[in-house]
């Protein structure tokens, strides 16, 4: 496991658990100064962003680490849970392709989420 997949892995373990249709990471740290990795979570439906946000929320604040601040998770559109270097977005299908942040940051790398659990072969991780 790679020191970025050591410093991901309390956050996509979570996330993995819940079978998002899919997942990845932007790694903005030399693009931006408010942090140094994007999570895009794509769920399928309004009841999975809810129940994907809730979950992650939950379980990371059992270890300890807790969000400086979420929104949208009672929507269940888009969720933001902001972990300080770490933010998670957690969007419904519709949502994510309005907001195209993969887009929006083409320039940055994508990290490896090989060694996740991928929902599916074509899970939407990159290399």
């Amino acid at each position: 496991m790679t020191d970025a997949s050591q410093a991901l892995a309390p956050y996509l373990t979570h996330v993995f658990s819940r079978k998002p249709r899919s997942v990845t990471a932007i790694n903005v740290k030399s693009l931006t100064s408010y942090a140094d990795t994007l999570v895009i979570v794509e769920a399928g439906s309004h009841r999975q962003v809810t129940s994907l946000a809730e979950h992650v929320v939950s379980q990371l604040k059992s270890q300890q680490i807790s969000p400086f601040g979420t929104e949208g998770i009672k929507e269940g559109e888009w969720a933001l849970l902001d972990y300080g270097s770490l933010i998670i977005h957690i969007f419904e299908t519709k949502s994510k392709a309005f907001y195209d942040l993969e887009g929006l940051w083409s320039d940055a790398p994508r990290m490896d989420l090989s060694e996740f659990d991928s929902p599916s072969p074509s899970s939407g991780n990159a290399s």
